[in-house]
């Protein structure tokens, strides 16, 4: 079993920053990508960032140029920088570790609980 635990979400004026953090503990044996996802109230869960285990990122348009994802491999640990926060980044963030490979040749994925981001004057 893995456990993503998510940090440093909160309320931030537009222009702001905020910095995400997830660390992944449990049992496994590799984590292939991390990354971070969002929802905004009545809205699907959309992708805003991945990284993978050798370091190629992927960001969403709306988020390319402000945002940066970040991994270290040693804590098991996925960083999302936030910059230039718009109001319409206001959303509950979670952190997403997919696929995690087990000792037995199991992959799963695995979701945080969420951290609220809001981007308000």
């Amino acid at each position: 079993q893995v456990q993503l635990v998510e940090s440093g979400g909160g309320l931030v004026q537009p222009g702001g920053s905020l910095r995400l953090s997830c660390a992944a503990s449990g049992s496994f044996l590799k984590i292939d990508a991390m990354g971070w996802y969002r929802q905004a109230p009545g809205e699907q869960r959309e992708l805003v960032a991945t990284v993978t285990s050798g370091g190629t990122t992927n960001y969403a348009i709306a988020v390319k140029g402000r945002f940066t994802i970040s991994r270290d491999n040693v804590k098991n640990t996925v960083y999302l920088q936030m910059n230039s926060l718009k109001p319409e980044d206001t959303a509950v963030y979670y952190c997403n570790a997919d696929p995690v490979y087990d000792f037995y040749g199991t992959m799963r994925r695995y979701w945080g609980q969420g951290t609220q981001v809001t981007v308000s004057s």
